[in-house]
Protein backbone atom coordinates (compact mmCIF):
# COMPACT_ATOMS: atom_id res chain seq x y z
CA UNK A 1 0.00 0.00 0.00
CA UNK A 2 2.84 2.41 0.75
CA UNK A 3 4.31 1.82 -2.71
CA UNK A 4 0.90 2.37 -4.31
CA UNK A 5 -0.16 5.32 -2.17
CA UNK A 6 -0.36 7.83 -5.04
CA UNK A 7 -2.62 5.66 -7.29
CA UNK A 8 -4.77 4.96 -4.22
CA UNK A 9 -5.10 8.66 -3.45
CA UNK A 10 -5.82 9.62 -7.07
CA UNK A 11 -8.43 6.85 -7.28
CA UNK A 12 -10.06 8.08 -4.06
CA UNK A 13 -10.25 11.62 -5.41
CA UNK A 14 -11.81 10.34 -8.64
CA UNK A 15 -14.43 8.34 -6.73
CA UNK A 16 -15.14 11.39 -4.56
CA UNK A 17 -15.66 13.57 -7.64
CA UNK A 18 -18.07 11.02 -9.17
CA UNK A 19 -19.95 10.70 -5.89
CA UNK A 20 -20.18 14.47 -5.44
CA UNK A 21 -21.39 15.03 -9.00
CA UNK A 22 -23.68 12.04 -9.55
CA UNK A 23 -25.05 11.63 -6.01
CA UNK A 24 -24.77 15.04 -4.33
CA UNK A 25 -27.16 13.99 -1.55
CA UNK A 26 -24.89 11.13 -0.57
CA UNK A 27 -21.81 13.31 -0.98
CA UNK A 28 -23.29 16.01 1.22
CA UNK A 29 -24.14 13.45 3.91
CA UNK A 30 -20.47 12.44 3.99
CA UNK A 31 -19.56 15.78 5.58
CA UNK A 32 -20.39 14.35 8.99
CA UNK A 33 -17.82 11.62 8.36
CA UNK A 34 -14.93 13.90 7.41
CA UNK A 35 -13.88 14.87 10.96
CA UNK A 36 -13.97 11.31 12.41
CA UNK A 37 -12.07 9.87 9.43
CA UNK A 38 -9.52 12.69 9.59
CA UNK A 39 -9.19 12.11 13.33
CA UNK A 40 -8.57 8.39 12.70
CA UNK A 41 -5.90 9.24 10.13
CA UNK A 42 -4.19 11.62 12.54
CA UNK A 43 -4.36 8.97 15.28
CA UNK A 44 -2.61 6.52 12.94
CA UNK A 45 0.00 9.17 12.12
CA UNK A 46 0.62 10.14 15.75
CA UNK A 47 0.98 6.46 16.59
CA UNK A 48 4.12 6.43 14.43
CA UNK A 49 5.64 9.30 16.47
CA UNK A 50 7.35 8.10 19.69
CA UNK A 51 6.66 10.28 22.71
CA UNK A 52 10.39 10.83 23.25
CA UNK A 53 10.72 12.19 19.70
CA UNK A 54 7.92 14.66 20.30
CA UNK A 55 9.66 15.90 23.43
CA UNK A 56 12.86 16.51 21.47
CA UNK A 57 10.87 18.26 18.73
CA UNK A 58 9.62 20.85 21.20
CA UNK A 59 13.23 21.95 21.63
CA UNK A 60 13.95 22.19 17.90
CA UNK A 61 14.21 25.98 17.89
CA UNK A 62 15.62 26.34 14.39
CA UNK A 63 12.85 24.22 12.83
CA UNK A 64 10.09 26.04 14.73
CA UNK A 65 11.52 29.38 13.64
CA UNK A 66 11.60 28.20 10.01
CA UNK A 67 7.94 27.17 10.27
CA UNK A 68 6.97 30.60 11.60
CA UNK A 69 9.02 32.38 8.93
CA UNK A 70 7.55 30.44 6.00
CA UNK A 71 3.95 30.84 7.22
CA UNK A 72 3.89 34.37 8.57
CA UNK A 73 6.75 36.21 6.84
CA UNK A 74 6.80 34.51 3.41
CA UNK A 75 3.14 33.64 2.78
CA UNK A 76 1.68 37.18 3.28
CA UNK A 77 3.95 38.82 0.63
CA UNK A 78 3.16 35.96 -1.79
CA UNK A 79 -0.57 36.56 -1.25
CA UNK A 80 -0.03 40.35 -1.50
CA UNK A 81 1.69 39.91 -4.88
CA UNK A 82 -1.35 38.00 -6.21
CA UNK A 83 -3.98 40.16 -4.51
CA UNK A 84 -4.21 42.97 -7.12
CA UNK A 85 -4.81 40.36 -9.84
CA UNK A 86 -7.67 38.65 -7.99
CA UNK A 87 -11.32 39.25 -8.97
CA UNK A 88 -12.72 42.38 -7.37
CA UNK A 89 -15.68 40.78 -5.53
CA UNK A 90 -15.05 41.58 -1.81
CA UNK A 91 -16.70 38.37 -0.61
CA UNK A 92 -14.60 36.30 -2.98
CA UNK A 93 -11.43 38.09 -1.91
CA UNK A 94 -12.28 37.49 1.74
CA UNK A 95 -12.63 33.76 1.07
CA UNK A 96 -9.26 33.64 -0.68
CA UNK A 97 -7.53 35.51 2.14
CA UNK A 98 -9.15 33.41 4.88
CA UNK A 99 -7.90 30.20 3.35
CA UNK A 100 -4.45 31.28 2.16
CA UNK A 101 -3.30 33.20 5.23
CA UNK A 102 -3.94 30.39 7.73
CA UNK A 103 -1.52 27.40 7.78
CA UNK A 104 -2.92 23.86 8.02
CA UNK A 105 -2.69 22.03 11.35
CA UNK A 106 -4.20 18.63 10.57
CA UNK A 107 -3.62 16.57 7.43
CA UNK A 108 -0.42 18.48 6.60
CA UNK A 109 1.23 16.20 9.19
CA UNK A 110 0.09 13.13 7.27
CA UNK A 111 1.14 14.34 3.82
CA UNK A 112 4.48 15.47 5.19
CA UNK A 113 5.10 12.01 6.67
CA UNK A 114 4.15 10.32 3.38
CA UNK A 115 6.82 12.43 1.68
CA UNK A 116 9.45 11.56 4.29
CA UNK A 117 9.02 14.77 6.27
CA UNK A 118 9.33 15.12 10.05
CA UNK A 119 5.82 14.45 11.34
CA UNK A 120 7.02 14.79 14.93
CA UNK A 121 8.42 18.27 14.30
CA UNK A 122 5.20 19.45 12.65
CA UNK A 123 3.10 17.95 15.41
CA UNK A 124 5.15 19.80 18.01
CA UNK A 125 4.68 23.04 16.02
CA UNK A 126 0.87 22.69 15.86
CA UNK A 127 -0.06 24.65 19.04
CA UNK A 128 2.32 27.42 18.02
CA UNK A 129 0.77 27.60 14.53
CA UNK A 130 -2.76 27.70 15.94
CA UNK A 131 -1.96 30.50 18.39
CA UNK A 132 -0.01 32.49 15.79
CA UNK A 133 -2.77 32.38 13.17
CA UNK A 134 -5.44 33.26 15.75
CA UNK A 135 -3.40 36.35 16.66
CA UNK A 136 -2.24 37.36 13.17
CA UNK A 137 -5.20 36.57 10.92
CA UNK A 138 -7.28 39.62 12.05
CA UNK A 139 -4.48 42.16 11.42
CA UNK A 140 -3.64 40.47 8.10
CA UNK A 141 -7.28 40.76 6.98
CA UNK A 142 -7.41 44.37 8.15
CA UNK A 143 -4.27 45.10 6.16
CA UNK A 144 -5.77 43.67 2.96
CA UNK A 145 -9.47 44.55 3.30
CA UNK A 146 -9.92 47.04 6.13
CA UNK A 147 -11.00 46.54 9.76
CA UNK A 148 -14.53 45.14 9.29
CA UNK A 149 -13.64 41.65 7.91
CA UNK A 150 -11.09 41.19 10.69
CA UNK A 151 -13.92 41.25 13.25
CA UNK A 152 -15.28 37.89 12.03
CA UNK A 153 -12.29 35.94 13.41
CA UNK A 154 -13.24 33.99 16.55
CA UNK A 155 -11.22 31.43 18.54
CA UNK A 156 -13.95 28.76 18.43
CA UNK A 157 -12.94 26.89 15.24
CA UNK A 158 -9.27 26.87 16.24
CA UNK A 159 -9.99 25.51 19.74
CA UNK A 160 -12.41 22.90 18.34
CA UNK A 161 -9.82 21.75 15.79
CA UNK A 162 -7.09 21.49 18.40
CA UNK A 163 -9.21 19.48 20.82
CA UNK A 164 -10.76 17.01 18.37
CA UNK A 165 -8.14 16.73 15.64
CA UNK A 166 -4.92 17.09 17.66
CA UNK A 167 -5.38 16.57 21.42
CA UNK A 168 -7.79 13.60 21.31
CA UNK A 169 -5.99 11.54 18.59
CA UNK A 170 -2.63 12.33 20.21
CA UNK A 171 -3.81 11.17 23.64
CA UNK A 172 -5.23 7.96 22.18
CA UNK A 173 -1.97 7.37 20.29
CA UNK A 174 0.07 7.80 23.49
CA UNK A 175 -2.21 5.40 25.37
CA UNK A 176 -1.84 2.87 22.55
CA UNK A 177 1.94 3.21 22.61
CA UNK A 178 1.93 2.60 26.36
CA UNK A 179 -0.29 -0.47 25.92
CA UNK A 180 1.92 -1.78 23.09
CA UNK A 181 4.92 -1.83 25.42
CA UNK A 182 3.10 -4.03 27.94
CA UNK A 183 0.46 -6.05 26.13
CA UNK A 184 0.38 -8.13 22.95
CA UNK A 185 -3.07 -6.74 22.09
CA UNK A 186 -1.65 -3.23 22.20
CA UNK A 187 1.14 -4.21 19.81
CA UNK A 188 -1.38 -5.73 17.41
CA UNK A 189 -3.49 -2.57 17.47
CA UNK A 190 -0.43 -0.40 16.84
CA UNK A 191 0.79 -2.57 13.95
CA UNK A 192 -2.67 -2.82 12.39
CA UNK A 193 -3.27 0.92 12.63
CA UNK A 194 0.09 1.66 11.00
CA UNK A 195 -0.83 -0.63 8.11
CA UNK A 196 -4.11 1.28 7.67
CA UNK A 197 -2.42 4.63 6.93
CA UNK A 198 -2.92 4.57 3.16
CA UNK A 199 -6.55 3.34 3.25
CA UNK A 200 -7.34 6.02 5.83
CA UNK A 201 -5.73 8.69 3.66
CA UNK A 202 -7.79 7.48 0.70
CA UNK A 203 -10.94 7.61 2.86
CA UNK A 204 -10.17 11.20 3.92
CA UNK A 205 -9.64 12.34 0.33
CA UNK A 206 -12.80 10.58 -0.87
CA UNK A 207 -15.01 12.00 1.88
CA UNK A 208 -13.57 15.53 1.64
CA UNK A 209 -14.04 15.72 -2.13
CA UNK A 210 -17.47 14.04 -2.14
CA UNK A 211 -18.79 16.20 0.71
CA UNK A 212 -17.40 19.54 -0.47
CA UNK A 213 -18.09 19.28 -4.21
CA UNK A 214 -21.90 19.57 -3.86
CA UNK A 215 -21.38 22.85 -1.98
CA UNK A 216 -20.26 24.49 -5.21
CA UNK A 217 -23.94 24.05 -6.23
CA UNK A 218 -24.15 26.18 -9.33
CA UNK A 219 -21.63 28.76 -8.13
CA UNK A 220 -18.72 27.13 -9.92
CA UNK A 221 -18.56 29.97 -12.44
CA UNK A 222 -18.09 32.50 -9.65
CA UNK A 223 -15.10 30.73 -8.11
CA UNK A 224 -13.34 29.33 -11.19
CA UNK A 225 -11.22 32.54 -11.46
CA UNK A 226 -9.69 31.71 -8.07
CA UNK A 227 -8.38 28.28 -9.14
CA UNK A 228 -5.24 29.61 -10.91
CA UNK A 229 -4.31 31.56 -7.77
CA UNK A 230 -4.55 28.43 -5.64
CA UNK A 231 -2.42 26.47 -8.11
CA UNK A 232 0.17 29.25 -8.32
CA UNK A 233 0.25 29.48 -4.53
CA UNK A 234 1.04 25.76 -4.22
CA UNK A 235 3.86 25.96 -6.76
CA UNK A 236 5.39 29.17 -5.39
CA UNK A 237 5.24 28.00 -1.79
CA UNK A 238 6.85 24.66 -2.61
CA UNK A 239 9.92 26.52 -3.90
CA UNK A 240 9.74 29.19 -1.19
CA UNK A 241 9.59 26.49 1.50
CA UNK A 242 12.61 24.82 -0.05
CA UNK A 243 14.50 28.13 0.03
CA UNK A 244 13.58 28.70 3.70
CA UNK A 245 14.61 25.16 4.62
CA UNK A 246 17.97 25.61 2.94
CA UNK A 247 18.39 29.07 4.45
CA UNK A 248 17.98 27.56 7.92
CA UNK A 249 20.25 24.64 6.92
CA UNK A 250 17.69 22.04 7.98
CA UNK A 251 18.16 18.34 7.26
CA UNK A 252 16.02 16.93 4.40
CA UNK A 253 13.24 15.48 6.57
CA UNK A 254 12.71 18.75 8.42
CA UNK A 255 13.02 20.74 5.20
CA UNK A 256 10.25 18.68 3.60
CA UNK A 257 8.02 19.40 6.58
CA UNK A 258 8.69 23.13 6.14
CA UNK A 259 7.67 22.89 2.46
CA UNK A 260 4.39 21.20 3.36
CA UNK A 261 3.46 23.59 6.15
CA UNK A 262 4.04 26.55 3.85
CA UNK A 263 1.98 25.10 1.00
CA UNK A 264 -0.92 23.52 2.93
CA UNK A 265 -3.74 25.72 4.20
CA UNK A 266 -6.37 25.57 6.95
CA UNK A 267 -9.60 25.45 4.92
CA UNK A 268 -11.29 22.59 6.77
CA UNK A 269 -10.82 24.27 10.15
CA UNK A 270 -11.92 27.75 9.05
CA UNK A 271 -14.90 26.60 6.94
CA UNK A 272 -17.38 26.81 9.88
CA UNK A 273 -16.23 30.38 10.51
CA UNK A 274 -16.80 31.26 6.83
CA UNK A 275 -20.26 29.64 6.87
CA UNK A 276 -21.23 31.92 9.77
CA UNK A 277 -20.35 35.11 7.89
CA UNK A 278 -23.26 37.52 7.30
CA UNK A 279 -24.84 38.56 3.96
CA UNK A 280 -23.15 37.66 0.66
CA UNK A 281 -19.87 36.86 2.36
CA UNK A 282 -21.45 33.84 4.04
CA UNK A 283 -22.56 32.55 0.65
CA UNK A 284 -19.41 33.14 -1.41
CA UNK A 285 -16.46 32.81 1.00
CA UNK A 286 -17.21 29.16 1.96
CA UNK A 287 -17.49 28.17 -1.71
CA UNK A 288 -14.10 29.74 -2.36
CA UNK A 289 -12.60 27.80 0.56
CA UNK A 290 -14.15 24.55 -0.64
CA UNK A 291 -12.64 25.17 -4.07
CA UNK A 292 -9.22 25.69 -2.51
CA UNK A 293 -9.57 22.44 -0.56
CA UNK A 294 -10.38 20.52 -3.75
CA UNK A 295 -7.37 22.05 -5.53
CA UNK A 296 -5.18 21.38 -2.51
CA UNK A 297 -5.97 17.68 -2.07
CA UNK A 298 -4.90 17.08 -5.66
CA UNK A 299 -1.82 19.25 -5.14
CA UNK A 300 -0.84 17.38 -1.99
CA UNK A 301 -0.89 14.05 -3.84
CA UNK A 302 1.47 15.59 -6.41
CA UNK A 303 3.72 17.13 -3.74
CA UNK A 304 4.11 13.77 -2.01
CA UNK A 305 6.08 12.70 -5.08
CA UNK A 306 7.70 16.04 -5.93
CA UNK A 307 8.98 17.24 -2.53
CA UNK A 308 11.42 14.31 -2.00
CA UNK A 309 13.00 15.33 -5.30
CA UNK A 310 13.20 18.97 -4.26
CA UNK A 311 14.97 17.92 -1.04
CA UNK A 312 16.45 14.45 -1.58
CA UNK A 313 17.60 12.45 1.41
CA UNK A 314 21.13 12.48 -0.03
CA UNK A 315 21.25 16.28 0.17
CA UNK A 316 24.16 17.86 1.98
CA UNK A 317 23.68 17.39 5.72
CA UNK A 318 26.64 19.50 6.72
CA UNK A 319 24.34 22.07 8.28
CA UNK A 320 21.63 19.65 9.30
CA UNK A 321 22.57 18.93 12.89
CA UNK A 322 19.49 18.93 15.06
CA UNK A 323 18.98 21.62 17.68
Amino acid sequence: MERRQVPCCVGAIAVGVLCGLLAPGVGGAMEAVVAPVLGALLYATFLQVPIAELGRSLRAGRFLLAVLVVNFLVVPPVVAAMFPLMPGDPALRLGVLLVLLAPCVDYVIVFSRLAGGSADRLLAATPLLLLAQMALLPPFLALFLGPEPAEVIEPGPFVHAFLWLIALPLTLAWLTQAAARRFRAGRLVAEGTGAAMVPLMAAVLLTVVASQLPKLDGRLGEVVPTVPFFVVFLVVMAWAGRAVARGFRLPPAEGRAVIFTGATRNGLVLLPLALALPDERGAVAPVVMVTQTLVEVVGMVVLVRVVPRLLPASADRSGGARD
